[in-house]
């Protein structure tokens, strides 16, 4: 007795035998009504903190940038560029802008090369962790802190200066916030002695993580300490320093409080930054319009600092 058989589609792999024909489309449906449900709830959950930085960080830019272009009088109130034209005109913004540059490079290069060596010296050792929480301890006190601190020993008759005349020193005491650049650089100096804490403990975290195999190798292969150092410890510290240099550039460019505590911007405004004469333009010399062209200016170059910077470092290839 023969059996006959109907012809049937050939099936896929994987699909149950029977399956309706348009079984395939409507998986291909439910999953993208799945992947539909996916995206909502995960843009749901994502709307507030949109919507917050929308509203507190968005928007007040785009009014700073708004307002950049409008003068602070009554008879012309759409001034164009009139407000960026300042920076080639007016000569504290010309004398800020040096400030800037001064106080990126010191904030960049003494947290850096303090903070390493700081970190490699006390890395092990019994009076150690007593030296790195010395190092530390100023990080946690606040720039208005700081610069009280340093006020009492910088000022003309502060304890800098008592300690030199004791020691009959008394030409190479002076007015050390009285003078430029010697005032912005004890400034610098006052905030590499706060920031230095951070960049200490950052490194520590890199010494710790590296592996004493790749110590061990390159003493068999007769590598000096100095050796290991530059060929083995600096290459495998890379991100580390990526974040220590990172933070320092962004820190340097809006340097405000330690600068407005010990000067205000003085004597005269030789002292300022961008940070200090935006404030003093917008609130003391009511010129909003021109405190806010510092605002923008100042905001640009501190993006594409760190853009630059991090797009060169955080290379795949290279971290």
């Amino acid at each position: 007795m023969s059996t006959s058989t109907t012809d049937r589609p050939p099936t896929t792999a994987g699909e149950p035998t029977g399956m309706a024909p348009n079984a395939p489309r409507r998986t291909r449906l439910a999953h993208g009504h799945r992947n539909l449900r996916e995206r909502l709830a995960a843009g749901g959950f994502m709307a507030p903190a949109v919507l917050l930085v929308a509203l507190f960080l968005l928007a007040p830019f785009v009014w700073t940038v708004h307002r950049s272009f409008f003068s602070d009088t009554r008879t012309s109130p759409f001034g164009w560029f009139e407000n960026y034209a300042l920076f080639a005109s007016d000569p504290a913004l010309s004398r800020s802008i040096q400030n800037t540059l001064l106080w990126v490079a010191g904030t960049v290069v003494l947290p850096f090369v303090l903070g390493l060596a700081i970190a490699c010296m006390t890395d092990s050792g019994r009076l150690s962790r007593l030296a790195r929480l010395c190092v530390v301890l100023p990080y946690a006190l606040s720039g208005s802190a700081v610069a009280v601190v340093w006020n009492f020993m910088l000022t003309t008759d502060g304890a800098v200066n008592q300690v030199l005349t004791g020691l009959g020193l008394d030409s190479v005491a002076q007015g050390w916030l009285l003078t430029w650049p010697g005032n912005t650089l004890v400034m610098i100096v006052a905030n590499a002695w706060q920031a230095t804490g951070v960049a200490v403990i950052l490194f520590l975290v890199g010494l710790q993580s590296i592996p004493p195999e790749t110590l061990e190798a390159g003493s068999l292969d007769g590598a000096t300490g100095w050796q290991q150092f530059r060929h083995i410890v600096l290459p495998q510290l890379r991100p580390v320093s990526i974040i220590v240099i990172g933070m320092s550039l962004v820190n340097g460019l809006k340097s405000f409080d330690l600068i407005w505590v010990l000067t205000q911007g003085g004597p005269g405004r030789a002292t300022e930054t961008l940070a200090v004469s935006m404030y003093n333009e917008t609130f003391l010399e009511l010129r909003p319009g021109a405190g806010a062209a510092i605002a923008v200016v100042l905001t640009v170059i501190v993006l594409a600092a760190s853009w630059l910077y991090l797009r060169r470092q955080l290379d795949v290839k290279g971290v």
